[in-house]
């Protein structure tokens, strides 16, 4: 039997509304409508544009209804930690925050004065970044928290949008710091040190939830009077990881786009020492597998590189961007990734500039030598992290299984394979939008389980496979470790 579902996903950078069509053993999926998410910036801060982000949806939709077809589920993913307010009306109390707004770090400040950073991550298990959901609550205005009814994460505010029914699905909701891993439910002591109202914070469901039909006044096309609002993953990474063609345990993911999420899944939540200390963070995945990773700055640097050009008329597109550095000079210079400076927006060419300055190496100037130094330093970063996992964890990672936008850089993966020493698997770079999918016709019976999702995947999308070569990766991994 051929079904059909809608897979909304948000990303940091864009949105796209995604077609699927599920037949035994074979998913195709077909972008119905792409647009832009950027932020808005003014003197108090930044912001996403939330009801334009809703409105692009409705666009997606309409585009959707003119086929005919009828959509037996649709749900919507995002990326983590932001939230929005709703009053009792369901009205939307704007604006919504960014998580890169400087209000953050008053708020990281503001609340580990209240409670330890030791004790959250025991509570909590999720490493220690200024944007977590925790530390945005504790820079909030308290005028809003009291007229705000309810909080939803991106993701299920959509969700709730769409069915009227508000749930937290347990994917997104281990992203807040806000959610206890061990004891399955949102946790007492964190909201206590908050002074968060537990009214504020819908129930949480486990991932593949029904939630109920479409809101009549969105179901009035026919594709979508049968159609059924499903909590999938609703966090972007936690959809992608499950959409892995993968199998076994030596292996380890890489979600690749504004973010990179680098980890492994594992049957409970490591919630230790060394992996506080080593800053990892356990969020959960279907089935309530956890995924065991640590948050990366990524692709955001080349993004915010891009940015800064085109606003002084020097318009680069990505693929110009990745030819101007695989004709740059190999390790001129690195950076370290996880430094603050990178995480915030601004003039991130003179950023690098400054970092390499201060460290006596060659500054790169030109765009080619930025984003080469850039991408180097992305991929030695990864070979660090990896080595982490495989300390934590006591496995030797043969394969790592790459997702995301990211794929499409072809420089990174193939500096990620020299810099690991172990083949990359290019999974699909929709793999949000099919794990949204795949995890939506398990709830609704079309496939049995997580592993007949997994297959699926295997058959309906090619993926390459990239060898490592021998190259000085070595030394180069000896000189980013001075920085670390």
């Amino acid at each position: 039997m051929i079904k059909y579902y809608i897979a909304c996903d948000f990303g940091a950078e864009s949105g796209r509304v995604m077609l699927g069509v599920l037949s035994p053993g074979k998913l195709m999926l077909s972008e119905v409508h792409r647009f832009a998410n950027e932020p808005i910036r003014d003197k108090n801060g930044l912001y996403w544009d939330v009801p334009r982000l809703f409105q692009e949806m409705l666009t997606g939709l309409e585009k959707v209804s003119q086929r005919d077809d009828p959509i037996a589920g649709i749900s919507c993913d995002s990326w983590g930690v932001d939230y929005l307010l709703f009053e009792q009306d369901g009205t939307l109390i704007t604006p919504t925050h960014h998580y890169r707004d400087p209000r953050c770090e008053a708020g990281m400040k503001a609340f580990l004065s209240q409670m330890p950073w030791e004790a959250l991550y025991q509570e909590t298990g999720i490493q220690k970044l200024p944007l977590n959901t925790v530390f945005q609550l504790a820079a909030e205005n308290p005028k809003r928290l009291r007229q705000a009814h309810q909080l939803l994460p991106i993701g299920d505010g959509f969700n709730y949008l769409l069915s009227n029914v508000s749930r937290v699905e347990v994917s997104m909701a281990s992203t807040t710091q806000l959610y206890n891993p061990v004891a399955r439910t949102w946790s007492s002591k964190v909201l206590g040190a908050l002074r968060l109202p537990p009214r504020l914070l819908p129930p949480i469901v486990g991932s593949g939830t029904v939630l109920g039909p479409m809101r009549p006044d969105f179901a009035r096309q026919s594709a979508f009077q049968e159609t059924k609002v499903i909590a999938s993953c609703s966090h972007d990474t936690g959809a992608a990881v499950a959409a892995l063609p993968a199998s076994g345990e030596n292996w380890a993911f890489l979600s690749s786009g504004t973010w990179s999420l680098m980890g492994v899944e594992l049957p409970e939540p490591m919630i230790t020492e060394e992996a506080r200390e080593l800053n990892f963070t356990n969020e959960i995945g279907y089935g309530h597998k956890v995924r065991m990773l640590k948050n990366i700055v990524g692709l955001w640097i080349v993004q915010e590189c891009r940015r800064h050009w085109a606003e002084r008329e020097q318009e680069l597109d990505y693929q110009v961007m990745t030819h101007l550095a695989g004709a740059a000079q190999p390790f001129q210079a690195l950076i370290n990734p996880a430094d603050p400076r990178f995480l915030t927006p601004g003039d991130m060419p003179q950023k690098v500039a400054a970092f390499c300055k201060e460290t006596h190496q060659i500054v790169p100037r030109k765009p080619g030598e930025i984003i080469r130094c850039v991408l180097e330093s992305l991929a030695l970063y990864y070979r660090k992290t990896l080595k982490e996992i495989e300390r934590l964890t006591g496995r030797k990672i043969e394969k790592l299984y790459v997702v995301g936008g990211g794929t499409k850089n072809t420089l990174l993966n193939h500096f990620t394979a020299n810099a690991l020493q172990i083949p990359l698997v290019i999974g699909p770079t929709e793999a949000t939008a099919a794990g949204n999918i795949l995890v939506q016709a398990i709830a609704l019976g079309q496939l049995k389980s997580i592993e007949e999702a997994r297959a699926v995947v295997q058959e309906s999308f090619t993926c390459e496979i990239i060898q490592p070569h021998a190259a000085a990766w070595d030394a180069a991994y000896a000189r980013l470790t001075q920085f670390l």
